[in-house]
């Protein structure tokens, strides 16, 4: 009878590659058409602000805000090569804020970033990378100690807020929010790469160079001419003419908006066109273009057909609903997703429609990621923060307002009748 030594490991190379939550075997790793062995072991480890996703290895960017990240099906950002659709409704402007940090993230992690439509004033109002002794600051020690607790034992876990009920709780070691100087050599031999940063609105972004984003205009068509064809040319050249190894975003604000797009953009064969031909162009560039794209709800309305194919023509769809503002002045629901007064109050819901699904299995799916629960968004200077909603106490509980616990002791009063 022959044994094995226990302390020998069984598997080679492979063994540092992605295995599925199925339980299947690392050598199934080489017949995924999408998965590059060289891209996966030297590509995540040169390329900032892009890493394997924790279920199945596909690489994956950060959008700048960390609870969206967690949001996306368990895969703790978004897979490259993938598109969001963000709608939201009302006047108010939460998804350009979103946009925005998504934008910053790109800048601060020296990806090519596009911009459509909008002027270079947009560019100029990007938040700026929270400082180190603000974050101390503003989270006290013990949220301090927690953060690198994360840090040291990050094998050990979960992965987010939303990835708490999740069979997957191992998190590369990139999960650091520190602030992080925006050239690549200036980082220490040996420490992580920021995955994430931590921005604060209230700053504004110092652009590395003039060209860190380039603006691409809305040339107004004659007639019913579309004025889509040029903005994709010039996205395709960009890519085409780009490093291979670089990773582009394209952002696209208020789409359809009249601010921006003529009357004709509105032309159901020349928006879908467009829609279109960007996911061929996300399909071709399935490691290097990721893209976000906000819509005007009180324009174009969910019920309506053009946007329905919009919606089909995206891989993910997240819904802003912004509460009344007469809502926000009461302080019935405002304090509703709020344990304690500290906590900042919720400003809308947030309705997953849609989200990116990977691969046949059904990617992260929803459990534990928060889908499918009553979420709230929250926009702050510490930035922008998804999380479950749930309602106010019953009016005249005092007790449960304060949050204060009861004991199942009865007392005098209670027993008396």
């Amino acid at each position: 009878m022959s044994f094995r030594k226990r302390n020998v490991g069984i598997s080679g190379p492979l063994g540092r590659l992605p295995i599925s939550v199925s339980g299947s075997s690392s050598n199934d790793v080489e017949n995924v058409p999408w998965l590059n062995r060289s891209e996966y072991e030297a590509g995540s480890a040169t390329t900032l602000g892009v890493r394997p996703s924790p279920l199945d290895g596909r690489l994956t960017t950060s959008t700048g805000a960390q609870s969206l990240d967690n949001l996306l099906a368990g895969h703790a950002g978004l897979a490259l090569g993938c598109s969001i659709l963000l709608e939201e409704n009302g006047t108010t402007d939460y998804a350009g804020t979103l946009l925005r940090y998504y934008a910053a993230e790109g800048v601060t992690q020296h990806h090519h970033v596009h911009v459509v439509g909008v002027g270079e004033q947009w560019g100029r109002e990007l938040p700026g990378l929270v400082n180190s002794g603000d974050t101390e600051k503003r989270e006290g020690p013990q949220k301090t100690e927690e953060r690198e607790k994360m840090k040291i034992a990050w094998r050990y876990e979960k992965l987010g807020e939303f990835g708490r009920g999740s069979s997957v709780s191992r998190a590369p070691p990139s999960v650091d929010r520190r602030p992080s100087s925006l050239s690549a050599g200036s980082r220490q031999l040996g420490e992580p790469a920021i995955f994430c940063h931590s921005f604060d609105l209230t700053k504004r972004l110092t652009l590395p160079s003039p060209t860190a984003i380039t603006f691409i205009p809305v040339r107004p068509g004659q007639g019913s001419t579309s004025p889509f064809p040029p903005i994709f040319q010039a996205i395709s050249q960009r890519l085409s003419s780009s490093n291979p190894d670089s990773i582009h975003r394209l952002v696209v604000p208020t789409l359809l908006s009249p601010a921006f797009y003529p009357p004709s953009a509105s032309n159901p064969e020349n928006i879908l066109q467009f829609l279109h031909a960007l996911r061929a162009l996300l399909r071709q560039y399935p490691t290097r273009l990721t893209t976000i794209i906000s819509l005007p709800l009180t324009l174009y309305p969910r019920s309506a057909g053009l946007v329905c194919w919009m919606e089909l023509l995206s891989d993910g769809v997240i819904e802003l609903v912004p509460f009344p503002h007469i809502i926000d002045m009461g302080p019935s629901l405002t304090t509703s997703g709020a344990a304690t007064a500290e906590a900042e109050k919720p400003q809308g819901m947030v309705k997953v429609h849609c989200l990116p699904i990977f691969h046949e299995r059904g990617g992260g799916g929803p459990g534990g990621t928060g889908v499918g629960d009553d979420l709230a968004f929250t926009v702050s200077r510490r930035g922008f923060v998804i999380k479950p909603f749930s309602l106010p106490p019953v009016e005249g509980d005092t007790g449960a307002q304060r949050g204060e616990i009861t004991t199942g002791k009865a007392t005098k009063v209670d027993i008396d009748f």
